[in-house]
């Protein structure tokens, strides 16, 4: 009966309850709403699982080397990642404090007991003194829970999936940080250009002053000509305080994604990527393999449905085989002899084989909770799936509308410089008034800076695409040459 005995407890040691994990259904479409039907789809497809390859360096499909360094820059010394790093750290060392629950453990103690008994409980009379005595121990100690239900192994199975949905949360963060680089970058760019157009604004509009201050002197214009001329200068010129305000906080900003003070950085004038890089969305059902946050969703289910397991194995005995050896003696002097060894095998207090019998519910509860928080890790899976793909969405509208805009407004640039020659000429041929000069000038900055602000949001929708799709692209290999 032993043999059989034997083998039993190993078939049943390690045996998982956890039910089997099914991914859960999400309306997946064929292809993009946003995409245009003559716009290409991409074909590509990445190796599964996508999450857990490297990611590329993407941003070097912008071609600009101010960028590539203050993107090697933050992920050396961003902080946020830092901390990403640290609980992925954490978690995998979870990983190894559960794992150890399936080896033995074994302590080894060493010290003295002062005693006292009663000599009734030693069958003495009563009233007989018996004196007190020093008991000391060399033991080692072992014990060890024989994974009868998989209680164990499903708590290794919870722990492992832990470690991996912090490191797909890393991946996730890696890629935030990524992004918001890059964007902060565009934005400082796009407040360069915006500046540019300001400044240019300004000296032309400080120099038609100057010759209005000479005309006016001349008696050839009137007092009203020179004052809207001032008014225009003083104008443009607060708009170039506000523009420089604003660079300056994006620029502090870009210093702490780079993990350092701000008064320590500053980023040299620019301009911003006269040409972007065309992204292929794919296919939606490739999101799924790519977002490191859906892989991150999808792990924590894992790790909830694992722990379905380790709440139903409460219903079950538990098995801890348990025994010490070593010696004892009530003189130090003589603890080490052969004499003085004891051993025992099994607990000294209780049983080797547990069951619950009653617990007032509490194993029930558990496992309610344990259905309960995996229910709550598919609906974050899902939404987080759903979301993604209107983050998709979401940017490829953003870039086809940018575009068209893009277009327009370059037009309404070289029209509005024509119209503000034109009413130039007219005026110094005294055929119109100054206000139509006024007018043409501010429709013509406003244009400019539209033209800049537009560029910029086309750089930053670029950027977040990227990022709704999970990244990924090898810029060696081209931007349609699928994930690295």
């Amino acid at each position: 009966m032993r043999p059989l005995a034997l083998i039993a407890l190993g078939l049943l040691a390690g045996c998982s309850l956890a039910p089997k994990l099914e991914r859960p259904e999400v309306d997946v479409p064929g292809a993009y709403k946003a995409l245009g039907p003559d716009e290409p789809r991409g074909e590509w497809k990445t190796a599964e699982p996508a999450d857990a390859l490297p990611r590329g360096e993407w941003w070097k499909l912008f071609r600009d080397p101010q960028l590539d360094a203050l993107e090697a820059e933050a992920i050396a010394a961003n902080q946020t990642l830092k901390i990403a790093a640290a609980r992925l750290a954490q978690s995998r060392a979870v990983v190894g404090v559960v794992n150890a629950e399936r080896f033995p453990r074994v302590d080894a103690g060493f010290g003295p007991s002062r005693i006292k008994q009663s000599g009734v409980s030693l069958g003495l009379p009563q009233g007989t003194d018996v004196p007190p005595y020093t008991v000391w121990r060399g033991q080692l100690t072992a014990s060890w829970e024989v994974d009868l239900f998989g209680r164990i192994s499903d708590s290794v199975a919870a722990a492992r999936s832990d470690a991996d949905a912090a490191a797909a949360l890393y991946g996730a963060t890696m890629l935030a940080v990524q992004a918001d680089v890059a964007q902060a970058y565009f934005a400082i760019r796009q407040a360069d250009d915006e500046l540019a157009v300001l400044r240019d604004t300004v000296a032309a509009r400080v120099e038609t002053l100057r010759l209005l201050q000479r005309r006016f002197d001349a008696g050839d214009i009137s007092e009203l000509d020179l004052a809207q001329a001032k008014t225009e200068v003083g104008l443009a010129q607060t708009q170039v305080y506000g523009v420089e305000r604003q660079r300056a906080q994006l620029e502090n900003g870009l210093a702490v994604l780079l993990g350092r003070a701000p008064a320590s950085f500053s980023l040299a004038p620019g301009t911003l990527p006269t040409a972007l890089p065309s992204i292929p969305p794919g296919l939606p059902s490739a999101l799924l393999e790519r977002r490191p946050d859906v892989a991150a969703a999808s792990r924590t289910m894992a790790a909830s449905n694992a722990r379905i397991g380790v709440a139903k194995a409460a219903f079950f005995p538990v098995l801890r085989i348990t025994g010490l050896a070593g010696y004892e003696s009530n003189d130090l002097s003589e603890l080490f002899q052969w004499s003085s060894r004891v051993w025992a095998l099994g607990p000294i207090a209780g049983t080797i084989l547990t069951m619950p019998i009653f617990d007032g519910g509490r194993n029930q509860a558990n496992l309610d909770r344990s259905y309960a928080v995996l229910e709550e890790s598919v609906g974050a899976y899902r939404q987080t799936v759903l979301g993604a793909f209107a983050e998709v969405e979401d940017n490829l509208v953003a870039l086809r509308t940018l575009a068209g805009q893009a277009e327009s407004t370059r037009e309404s640039v070289q029209s509005a410089t024509r119209a503000l020659q034109v009413a130039e000429s007219r005026y110094r041929a005294g055929a119109t008034s100054y206000l139509q000069v006024v007018d043409s000038q501010r429709t013509l900055l406003v244009v400019q800076r539209l033209d800049a602000q537009i560029r910029g949001a086309r750089a930053a929708s670029t950027v977040a695409l990227v990022r709704a799709l999970g990244g990924g692209w090898d810029p060696s290999a081209g931007v349609s040459g699928g994930a690295k």
